[in-house]
């Protein structure tokens, strides 16, 4: 029996979903090299435009933005604006104002995507997954029922349902439609 000849791009019996933008996480080419600020990405992401930076909300001490290498789509960081590795170093209004941002995270979410969950979590230094151990940040991942699947056991890949942008956008809007019809206690 003759073996057809496989040649590049041509369609056979798989389906393949392409994802070489993982190739730069996977490489840690984002990770910075040392742990002075001035390398740090989430250091240099509030100089940037909130579109550009994939900035939904700025706050006084911290700020949240979307996770370049999404677990779900929606998954945000909330980061403080300064430089620092361990949730002890924050100051007390730092970490009141990341928690009342992961709150507000929870809300616009909500609104924006009606997620079933979440997965909330700041993974503290590089043995416990931090890929940015230097600058602390917590974690807010929307879930929603049935959203895992054999990709990310079988093909190490993650099907996400939504470009960054348009994620942003999204939750952007949600969010100044939440500053809107509510007030702080």
């Amino acid at each position: 029996m003759e073996q057809a000849e496989e040649l590049p791009g041509v369609p056979d019996a798989f389906q393949r979903l392409w994802t070489p933008h993982r190739m730069v996480y996977i490489r840690g080419e984002n990770r910075p090299e040392s742990d002075t600020a001035p390398a740090c990405p989430f250091c240099r992401i509030p100089s940037r435009t909130d579109a550009d930076g994939l900035i939904v909300h700025r706050g006084e001490h911290a700020y949240v933005v979307l996770n370049l290498y999404p677990y779900s789509p929606g998954h945000l960081l909330v980061c403080p604006y300064r430089h620092i590795a361990d949730y002890t170093d924050l100051t007390a209004d730092e970490g009141r104002e990341l928690t009342e941002l992961t709150q507000d995270a929870m809300r616009a979410l909500r609104s924006a995507s009606s997620p079933d969950g979440f997965n909330l979590g700041v993974n503290q230094g590089s043995i416990a997954g931090a890929g940015i151990a230097a600058h602390l940040h917590q974690h807010v991942v929307p879930r929603w029922a049935g959203d895992a699947n054999f990709l990310p056991v079988v093909g190490q890949t993650k099907a996400l349902p939504q470009l960054l942008g348009d994620t942003r956008e999204l939750v952007s809007q949600a969010w100044r439609e939440l500053r809107t019809t509510t007030s702080p206690d």
